[in-house]
């Protein structure tokens, strides 16, 4: 049975594009606390499948697939720019393909305005009206109000026109940086996209047997399979560790382990793998809401996900790409690296950050077990010693040295000269992610 909360979403999912909703309708159509409606209200914000904007209200807005995450739609713009919408609010909830600067003549400009595009531009009152005529909505900045006119256009052809106390440099750097936030969003791996649904893997009831357990492990060779409830939510796990000396006749339910790990469709990937790391296991259910079993995600699913994530060129920088990309491999006998500190990895004095430090020193050490031939890891604790500031524009020297190294652990001395000086060194220890 489906919680109030899960039917709230479903509701609005099930809404069409465009449709404004509120906290007391919900309340009121579902029969639910508005508590309860707020809730669900923010979780379908956070999964991007309405925006609220001020003094407009919630709307529901098209889902976009992850490939075009770089796009935003006319409400993600108004609330990116602080703006106020001044017209066409029927038509927040589409998604525009690209935005259009007016610093031109208006016959030179009209030649770049398209349908679905978003037209940038000052009080140019004549502008606002030709832009709206040719499919395109209106950015205003500096704050300005349109005509009467303009605004009754706008909500026949059902085009915003947006108004923002900014100005036109300043706006077009917030939506670079929104849009470039997204692009990173887009490039993190996430459970959802790897994962093994339910109807294509196997798993258990609690009213099987063991003698069930050994047919789908000798069918699928699979160690373990997740346990559920006559409703599909999930209530076990059973791996060989829980069968071995039982009958083929004892119930799954009296064997299985209870209240597994698990983890959901938003968890990224490296989230999971370092899961699997510090629980060791094998295995890690996915459910939703409830607890509803959607699928598996198995150890070597994560590192063939980490290790194609690995080969992939960033869209969206953040700033462990940055130090990535600045590391190149000098020797790979004595795991030597060399590595120039730019300006986006200093700290306002002008030194190194800490930050940046320590993704170079763990970059570092992971390359090195990857030269090894030790495959993905992470960081399971590390001491660093920063002993000078490093300058912009330093050229670096590091050293790896592995000190201790079993089938799931590496332990690391790593050193940073400039110039011949130590100026920091760390010990790190590795967690290794076995195929």
């Amino acid at each position: 049975m489906t919680t109030k909360h899960e039917q709230i979403l479903a509701y609005i999912e099930n809404l069409p594009v465009g449709d404004k909703i509120s906290v007391r309708q919900i309340a009121k159509d579902l029969a639910v606390s508005e508590g309860t409606a707020y809730r669900a209200i923010k979780e379908a914000e956070n999964r991007r499948l309405v925006s609220t904007i001020e003094r407009v209200g919630t709307i529901r807005i098209e889902l976009k697939k992850k490939e075009h995450f770089e796009r935003l739609t006319f409400a993600e713009v108004v609330n990116i720019v602080d703006g106020q919408v001044l017209g066409g609010k029927t038509g927040l909830y589409k998604t525009l393909n690209k935005f259009v600067i007016g610093a031109m003549q208006l016959d030179d400009m009209m030649r770049y305005v398209e349908p679905s595009n978003l037209l940038i531009v000052g009080n140019r009152l004549k502008v606002h009206e030709t832009a709206l005529q040719a499919g395109a909505a209106v950015l205003i900045t500096g704050g300005f109000d349109v005509l009467d006119s303009i605004k009754k256009l706008a909500d026949e052809l059902e085009l915003p026109v947006i108004s923002t106390s900014y100005d036109t440099f300043t706006v077009a750097t917030m939506i670079n940086r929104a849009i470039d936030d997204q692009l990173i969003k887009k490039d993190v791996l996430l459970i959802e996209d790897i994962y093994v649904p339910i109807q294509d893997t196997s798993f258990l009831y609690t009213t099987d047997q063991v003698k069930q357990y050994r047919e789908l492990n000798h069918l699928t060779t699979h160690g373990g399979f997740p346990v559920v409830d006559k409703s599909n939510k999930l209530v076990g796990i059973v791996t060989a560790r829980d069968v071995i000396g039982k009958s083929s006749n004892e119930l799954i339910e009296k064997v299985m382990t209870k209240n597994p790990i698990s983890i959901t469709m938003k968890t990224s990937v490296a989230s999971a793998s370092h899961r699997m790391i510090w629980e060791g296991i094998d295995l890690l259910p996915v459910v939703r809401d409830s607890n509803y079993l959607e699928g598996v995600i198995s150890r070597q699913d994560v590192l063939k996900a980490l290790q194609a994530a690995s080969r992939q060129p960033q869209n969206g920088e953040t700033i462990d790409d940055i130090v990535k990309q600045q590391i190149k491999v000098i020797s790979t006998e004595e795991f030597l690296f060399e590595f120039e500190v730019t300006p986006q990895m200093t700290d306002h004095y002008g030194a190194m950050s800490y930050g940046a430090f320590t993704i170079l020193l763990t970059e570092t050490g992971a390359q090195t077990l990857k030269i090894r031939k030790r495959g993905e890891s992470v960081v399971e604790n590390m001491t660093i010693y920063y002993t000078k500031p490093i300058q912009l524009e330093s050229i670096l020297r590091v050293h790896a040295r592995v000190l201790e190294m079993s089938r799931k652990v590496a332990k690391m001395d790593i050193e940073v000269f400039n110039d011949k000086q130590l100026v920091g060194k760390a010990m790190v220890t590795y967690q290794l992610l076995e195929r």
